[in-house]
């Protein structure tokens, strides 16, 4: 194994990309800013579109999906689309619409838990706030992207002296009585709503009496870092799955124009179902392609004909082997850290490989010069989902599940290792480039 500068260059900049998108809207924030350095512009699907060859756009809906393309040198129905799809979200607390009140002589945050999160791994952290602040403004309700860098609230553990059985029976925290965090002690001068409406309106640089909602995530505010002892693991919140947006973003940065139409989508909601108008169950991303054709002239049949030999790569991130629970791996399908992106296979399709698409994994990654896994649950286990077979489904195209491995999915603080992001970023570069006709 030979860690090199490109290598540890890419991971930094992973990281640097999960540090500056510590929520879904700040994550889509991050992508475009990224994106318009690179020349790409910003589409408004109220407005009608004029496409050409060759032109580079991007359409942000409901503020937390976002999907960039740039449109191919050949007609849609001649060439199809490439299509990476990954997901902004993930697992963890979000404050409640009335979240602070006064207690034990304390203010707390009411939360609860969204999507899958490992709960007590958010127990002893230094623990902050981002997300959208909604304000009444001169035209209508406004929105705004707010982020507290500073350690903000904590939810402190229960000593052992309380819990002997913590270390035998595992940290078990009721959702509705055991989550709330601590924010601070009570001041006397307002009440507890009151001092949290201040506290948002200060961060903000509005009148407390111009805010109307919010949308907070609760992030630990613990920057990412290298470990190992020759540093080839990382480790950081949020690697599932900004790992695989950050992959893709770079992949539709660093590929060559191409005959077919190259698409990148990162959606909200994946962690709760997808099942929303900016989620990867709506219909975003085939108005976007259908849109994609029409404002080049095409028409509809054209459109469904470039769907028939398109090919989509759902990116999503990997169980990579656990030498401390063997037992919880299919045997003759552990994936290990930096050994490559890993394709995954599930024969009830909670992934949308078939046969053929795993065997184009692995020529991709033949291609793009990187090695290649195969990730299959256990039988006994029951296999989470991503957003590639709602998505194969909705488009009728061929799809693959795939994506780099990674240790602790859904806790507060993942790790996965450092060769593996930049393979995962060439692969899908190399699909994006890729001319085969399907």
């Amino acid at each position: 194994m030979q860690i090199t500068p490109e290598h540890q260059q890419h991971a930094q900049d992973l990281l640097d990309f999960i540090d500056a998108s510590p929520s879904p809207w700040h994550a889509v924030a991050t992508l475009e800013q990224r994106l318009r350095v690179d020349g790409y512009t910003r589409l408004d699907e109220r407005k009608l579109w004029r496409l050409s060859s060759g032109d580079r756009h991007y359409v942000i809906r409901g503020d937390s999906s976002l999907i960039a393309f740039q449109v191919g040198e050949k007609a849609t129905a001649d060439s199809g689309f490439r299509i990476i799809g990954a997901h902004t979200d993930s697992p963890g607390l979000r404050l409640k619409p009335k979240a602070a009140y006064g207690s034990e002589q304390l203010t707390r945050l009411g939360v609860e838990p969204y999507g899958g999160p490992i709960l007590a791994t958010f127990t002893d952290r230094d623990l902050s706030l981002a997300g959208q602040l909604h304000l009444r403004g001169k035209d209508g309700v406004e929105s705004r992207l707010i982020r507290f860098e500073q350690a903000l609230a904590r939810l402190p553990n229960l000593a052992i002296h309380m819990n002997r059985k913590v270390n035998d029976e595992g940290l078990k925290l009721n959702k509705q009585t055991e989550l709330p965090l601590i924010l601070g002690q009570l001041q006397n001068e307002l009440p507890p709503a009151q001092q949290f409406r201040a506290l948002l309106a200060k961060q903000a640089d509005c009148p407390a009496g111009n805010i109307l909602s919010f949308e907070f995530n609760v992030y630990d505010t613990q920057k990412g870092a290298f470990w190992g002892a020759a540093g080839e693991f990382l480790a950081d919140s949020q690697i599932d799955n900004l790992s695989s947006c950050h992959a893709g973003l770079c992949a539709l940065l660093d590929a060559k124009p191409a005959p077919h139409t190259s698409v990148c989508a990162f959606f909200d909601h994946e962690e709760i179902g997808s099942e929303s108008h900016k989620g990867a169950d709506g219909s975003f991303l085939s108005d976007i392609l259908e849109r994609i054709t029409q404002s080049r002239g095409e028409e509809r049949s054209e459109y469904q004909r470039g769907l028939a030999h398109s090919l989509m790569i759902s990116a999503d991130a990997a169980h990579a082997f656990h030498p401390n629970f063997p037992n919880a791996y299919e045997s003759c399908h552990a994936i290990r850290l930096n050994q490559g992106p890993a394709v995954k296979i599930n024969s009830n399709q909670r992934y949308a490989t078939d046969g053929f698409t795993e065997a184009w994994f692995a020529e991709l990654c033949r291609q793009a010069g990187v090695p290649s896994q195969t990730y299959v649950h256990r039988s006994d286990l029951g296999c989470g989902s991503t957003i590639g077979p709602m998505s194969a489904a909705r488009l009728g195209m061929r799809t693959m599940d795939c994506g780099a491995p990674m240790w602790a999915m859904h806790s507060a603080r993942e790790s996965a290792g450092v060769m593996d992001q930049l393979s995962l970023a060439r692969m899908l570069t190399t699909h994006l480039e890729n001319t085969a006709r399907f």
